[in-house]
C-alpha cells in the first residue's frame, strides 16, 4: 500500500542496505534514526540485558532491540521490542520488516527526537495492535506508558514493569542512572 506518493513497505525492504540503515518509513518517507548517543545505546542495551535471562528462563517470547516491524504500511524499529512466545512463529528471518507488531515496545528519546513524532509513533504502534508502548524520557527522568489498561507519566521513583513479562521488574531509577 502506498503511503502518501511516498514508497511502499515493499519498496522499503528492498532498499540496499546503506540506505535502509537508521531509516525508517513513515507516510511513504524515509526518516533518519541515526543519531543515537552511546548514553541512549547503553540504556537500551541494558533494558534488553536484564530482560533476555527471565524471557528466556520462563520461554515467554523474544526481546530484541532495534528490530523493524510493520505498522500499516509504515516500519519502525523500536529501542526495544518483546514479542509474546504466541508470536514468535510470526519471525521471518528474510524480512528486515517484520509483518506484525510487537506486544511490549520501549522508545527511548533522543536528543535529535521531538515530542510530537515520539508520541505519533506511539499511538501508531497502539493503533496497530501493539499493547503497551513505554516511552522514555532520560533527560527528566520520566517515563510515558500507553497500554490497553491505563495511560499514565511515572516518574524514576516508579518501577519497568508489565502484565506481558510476568515477575519481570526493573526501578526506573536504576535504568536512569546506568551509564
Amino acid at each position: 500500500m502506498a503511503q502518501s506518493g511516498g514508497i511502499t513497505i515493499e519498496e522499503f525492504e528492498r532498499l540496499p542496505d546503506a540506505l535502509a540503515l537508521n531509516h525508517e518509513l513513515d507516510d511513504g518517507e524515509l526518516v533518519d534514526v541515526s543519531g543515537n548517543t552511546p548514553s541512549h545505546n547503553t540504556k537500551r542495551d541494558f533494558i534488553v540485558s536484564q530482560m533476555l535471562p527471565h524471557v528466556r528462563s520462563g520461554r515467554l517470547g523474544l526481546a530484541i532491540s532495534e528490530q523493524e516491524f510493520e505498522f500499516g504500511g509504515n516500519a519502525h524499529g523500536p529501542d526495544v521490542a518483546f514479542i509474546c512466545g504466541s508470536k514468535l512463529h510470526l519471525l521471518d528471518s528474510n524480512r528486515r520488516v517484520q509483518r506484525f507488531v510487537p506486544d511490549l515496545a520501549i522508545e527511548i528519546v533522543s536528543n535529535n527526537d521531538k515530542f510530537n513524532d515520539i508520541v505519533k509513533k506511539a499511538k501508531r504502534y497502539r493503533r496497530y495492535g501493539t499493547r503497551e508502548v513505554w516511552v522514555l524520557d532520560l533527560a527528566n527522568r520520566q517515563a510515558l506508558v500507553v497500554a490497553e489498561d491505563r495511560q499514565v507519566i511515572l516518574d524514576d521513583d516508579s518501577v519497568f514493569e508489565s502484565k506481558l513479562i510476568p515477575g519481570f521488574s526493573m526501578p526506573l531509577a536504576e535504568l536512569f542512572d546506568w551509564a
